[in-house]
């Protein structure tokens, strides 16, 4: 038995060491599906909801774990989004209206709305057809590539008082997997939509925060916000949403399935007529895993971990927000990719049984799905700016994988996680380039080797510096404080110093600031 444990440990270890997780430098597919055929897309009418009852947040709460439906009400001011798609039959193609509550929350007037397009920067096309403000139309302006519509506020908008923004508009669907790792694609028999709608953008200290994203990283920065989202769609698909299923209706060969998420960073849909549903349940939460049949070994292994890893987050930082947890199987050219309530994992990655209990794929499949679940603490529940502070999550989230296989493996386990990293940061020679630069300032492989690489082992020495106590305390209320906020580098500065009483400057400027 002594044997076979050290043998297992022995090819954790090895596994580990090579084992990469959210690679962003992974070459596209070289070859696509024929294009399938092309369809006719009308933009729709624009017939706004109407704007009562936006206080009623109660159609949330049955997503939510307890705790949380109790806090629904410090939510209010939260922007909430109705939005209808409809998905073409061919699948590549959405049309799409939009009604927006927004709140101003800040401390001057706002005399425009700034809202993101993004596909229009992710190998889409978003076409907006009609613009409205509290139900009367006005022409915005572009910017950054048309994927930025400034909206004129007039008069503007005092702060604690709330607008209603309304659009019509159409997207065409990419059909190869080129942009952004494919998240928003029809390829493979599989749509993916991401960002798929107009999205608000974030006002902050700086004023309105909008940016073309970069190639590499993610594309969003957003503030939680509530989704009530129709989709009209072909009956034969199987549609996997943000938050959950609340309505379901069929009409000859199409279906309109009705999603219910919030508070939450984004809204995301994927969709696959060859989606089989796997489903296990741990506490208050449901775990859904969505493969082909013939995925049913990666989806069961990716269903273990989300389950192992919850145990281990929800202890270690705060509950897990919701009643409901999604797996998805993509063909996404990264390991996976983190959204609310909802991961998407590589086709590539589901065949774990190649190798008798131990295949670099079942290694790649539980490291995989650690840190895409890692940040639905990091990311979702405390967000932060994913573009020009992307170790706010993807570095935290990556030294909160290394403590799941800390806590279910003990050291062996750790210190093969702790090898993958160092082989990451081993790929531009261990320089010490700060891991707090925008995502735009990192070239070549700098991006992946300083935030998924060097960027965990600052929270190491963070740890070492603040004592191990001092910052398990700190890293829990740094959760709790910033639940459903913005999560900053000062913010978390502050709070470290705060519990190990010393101060943190050196260790910041030689690990985090440029």
């Amino acid at each position: 038995k002594r044997y076979m444990e050290n043998l297992m440990r022995k090819r954790l270890l090895w596994c580990l060491s090579v084992c990469l997780l959210l690679v962003a430098c992974q070459p596209a597919p070289t070859s696509a599906p024929p294009l399938p055929p092309t369809e006719t897309i009308v933009p729709p009418t624009l017939t706004p909801p109407a704007s009562s009852g936006w206080d009623d947040l109660s159609i949330y709460k049955d997503g939510l774990i307890p705790s949380e439906q109790a806090k629904l009400d410090e939510q209010h001011g939260d922007s909430i989004y109705h939005i209808d798609y409809t998905i073409g039959n061919v699948l590549s193609s959405l049309t799409g209206t939009e009604t927006v509550h927004y709140t101003n929350r800040e401390g001057v007037s706002l005399d425009e709305i700034q809202v993101h397009l993004l596909p229009n920067v992710l190998n889409g096309e978003m076409t907006v057809s009609s613009v409205q403000v509290d139900g009367a139309d006005v022409e915005p302006s572009c910017g950054l590539e048309n994927s930025l519509l400034r909206i004129p506020l007039d008069p503007s908008l005092p702060p604690g008082k709330s607008v209603d923004l309304s659009f019509a508009f159409t997207v065409d669907i990419p059909t190869e997997i080129e942009t952004n790792y494919g998240v928003l694609a029809y390829y493979d028999g599989v749509l993916t939509l991401a960002h798929t709608y107009p999205m608000i953008a974030v006002y902050d200290d700086k004023g309105w925060n909008a940016e073309i994203p970069s190639d590499q990283g993610d594309p969003t920065y957003a503030d939680a916000s509530f989704y009530l989202v129709n989709v009209d769609a072909p009956k034969d698909l199987v549609l996997v949403g943000s938050g959950r299923e609340i309505k379901r209706e069929e009409n000859g060969s199409r279906q309109i399935v009705t999603f219910a998420a919030g508070p939450a960073r984004d809204f995301y849909v994927a969709a696959s007529p060859a989606y089989v549903l796997f489903s296990q349940k741990y506490g208050a939460v449901t775990f859904n895993a969505y493969a082909p049949a013939n995925m049913e070994p990666g989806a069961q292994k990716a269903l273990d971990t989300a389950i192992q890893a919850f145990k281990v987050y929800d202890e270690r930082y705060a509950f897990y927000p919701y009643t409901e947890f999604d797996i998805v199987s993509t063909p996404t050219y990264a390991l996976g990719i983190e959204y609310p309530g909802v991961i998407a994992i590589a086709n590539r990655i589901y065949d774990v049984t190649d190798a008798p209990n131990n295949s670099s794929n079942d290694v790649t499949m539980e490291a995989t799905v650690a840190h895409e679940a890692g940040h639905q603490w990091f990311y979702n529940l405390v967000g932060n700016n994913q573009l020009d502070a992307p170790w706010l999550d993807e570095s935290l989230t990556q030294f909160v994988t290394w403590q799941y296989f800390t806590d279910r493996y003990g050291s062996g386990g750790a210190r093969g996680f702790e090898q993958s990293l160092q082989s990451r940061w081993d790929r531009v020679n261990d320089q010490p380039i700060p891991i707090g630069l925008p995502v735009a300032d990192y070239t070549g492989a700098a991006y992946s080797a300083i935030i998924y690489g060097r960027g965990p082992f600052f929270f190491d020495a963070l740890r070492e510096k603040m004592g191990t106590q001092a910052f398990d305390a700190f890293i829990k209320d740094y959760t709790s404080s910033n639940s459903w906020g913005i999560g900053t580098e000062k913010i978390m500065q502050t709070l470290a110093e705060k519990y190990c009483g010393c101060d943190l400057t050196a260790l910041y400027n030689e690990w985090v600031n440029p």
